[in-house]
């Protein structure tokens, strides 16, 4: 019998993403696929929901909209900080940062230095982009037991966990 994704199984997907003007942004590495556990957030929220109900086989295109992938772009995420906060540290624009805010930890994109000021962006770097996927599921399985646990999938023995 022929699985479908649903929560909790092991899925694996050869993909493509390219921006809408066709600029290629990622793809399944070497001829690997991407595995990974269904339902468990690790994929943009558009991928998933795209995916939901696939089967071993299936070959889709899909669009996601920025709200479904790393969401819009906000101005109140870009911000101009005194360049002593970076202490003695080298900065220059596309250099990322881990930053402590009123939220939690953030990661930060430089996009300007000056003399005495850094401009930084908290907005994911794919913020505002809607993203095209080609997708080949190439894989559907239940996780055993030890996969839902640790929350990862397990291949060729990996199970580890040094």
């Amino acid at each position: 019998m022929t699985q479908t994704i649903s929560q909790d199984k092991v899925v694996g997907i050869h993909y493509t993403v390219k921006t809408a003007e066709g600029q290629t942004l990622d793809q399944s590495k070497e001829g690997q696929p991407l595995q990974f556990i269904f339902g468990r957030g690790m994929l943009i929220k558009g991928l998933e929901d795209a995916l939901a109900g696939k089967s071993q086989g299936d070959k889709f295109a899909t669009d996601i909209s920025p709200e479904n992938a790393y969401g819009e772009r906000h101005d109140g995420l870009i911000q101009t900080v005194p360049r002593n906060l970076f202490g003695d540290n080298p900065v220059e624009p596309g250099m990322q940062f881990r930053a402590s805010t009123d939220n939690g930890e953030q990661s930060v994109v430089i996009v300007e230095v000056n003399d005495d000021q850094v401009t930084v962006d908290g907005n994911h770097p794919l913020a505002g982009t809607e993203l095209n996927f080609d997708v080949e599921v190439v894989e559907v399985r239940d996780a055993d037991p030890t996969e839902l646990e640790h929350g990862h999938v397990h291949t060729d023995g990996d199970h580890d966990h040094a």
